[in-house]
């Protein structure tokens, strides 16, 4: 695709889906989506589905339309998923995907094998969000598009920290503050912001983690039972993976938490040698090259040994 327009065309229902866990770039270029072809084509019935997403994301409008269930059955003539990358990791709007006239794929994930009709994925690029605007109108982007595409851009750079942010990323958030948005309160309320409980539950995982691979490897973890005694969901635990991996002499962070009993999430992040997309990839999941993850079954202790064993290959072909 060069422009959005081109799926759009001659379409009359259109479905948005994004991934299960929904974090800022998948709420954001869902929402920025949703409100650009609400915005500029009111001829056509638009419909978006998110798995609950969290509360700090309630300063994007129009949150409130969003669809958190199916909705009955459904023939979308065209179904968009934004920040997924790959057909089960779609939340719950799996069945409107399958059932759609036509379905296309925005993603800039690099593991995303192109499950729909229509793929556009960069996987070079920063954010799904940023991959969004490049397929918008710039003179289109109003404040209230510009807002989520901002929030998304914030969370999947690490505050425009990590690798993957370019020259573009920075030219293209500059583009979007000339709206006129708050963007240091976006920052502080949505990502760095936590509740007195997520502090102390962060603080308690750092201080239980340990050091694997003559410190090159830092792990933290929390078990269900630990959750249920802080009251902690996992929407609660971002950014304590991102902490782990600021550890010095670290290359490679493992943050995995109880989903259910013996089914754990596992986070995993780099500083830079180490790809943990192929790591991610094996175990089923996927990612990036500096930020990925997957879900596993076992005890700790086996999801923690598996891990290790394929963090410990990436670390010696980093070294042939």
């Amino acid at each position: 695709m060069k422009n959005i327009s081109e799926i759009l065309e001659g379409v009359k229902t259109v479905g948005i889906g994004g991934h299960i866990r929904p974090d800022g770039d998948c709420v954001g270029s869902c929402m920025a989506l949703y409100l650009y072809v609400k915005t500029y084509y009111p001829e056509i019935q638009v419909d978006v589905y998110l798995d609950n997403p969290k509360p700090v994301f309630g300063h994007i409008d129009c949150m409130d339309e969003i669809k958190t269930e199916l909705d009955g059955d459904k023939e979308y003539d065209l179904f968009v998923t934004c920040d997924v990358s790959a057909r089960d990791r779609l939340a719950l709007a799996g069945p409107y995907f399958d059932t759609a006239k036509k379905t296309a794929c925005i993603d800039h994930h690099i593991s995303n094998p192109g499950f729909a009709q229509t793929n556009h994925i960069r996987g070079e690029v920063s954010s799904a969000c940023e991959v969004l605007y490049g397929l918008l109108d710039p003179e289109k982007v109003t404040r209230t598009i510009a807002v989520p595409i901002y929030t998304g851009m914030v969370h999947d750079t690490g505050v425009f920290q990590y690798s993957s942010t370019s020259p573009e990323t920075m030219r293209i958030a500059g583009e979007l503050m000339k709206t006129g948005f708050n963007f240091s309160k976006i920052i502080d309320e949505s990502f760095y912001q936590k509740t007195y409980v997520q502090n102390q539950v962060m603080g308690r995982v750092l201080a239980e983690s340990i050091l694997l691979l003559d410190g090159k490897c830092i792990i933290g973890y929390l078990k269900k039972k630990d959750m249920e005694f802080y009251g902690v969901e996992g929407k609660d635990l971002d950014g304590i993976v991102s902490q782990l991996r600021l550890t010095e002499g670290v290359e490679v962070a493992m943050f995995l938490y109880e989903l259910e009993t013996q089914s754990f999430k596992v986070s995993l992040r780099s500083n830079g040698k180490v790809d943990v997309s192929k790591i991610a990839v094996y175990f089923g999941g996927g990612g990036h090259m500096r930020a990925a993850g997957c879900d596993l079954q076992g005890s700790v202790y086996d999801v923690i040994n598996n891990v290790t064993e394929q963090i410990c290959k990436e670390f010696q072909e980093c070294e042939v």
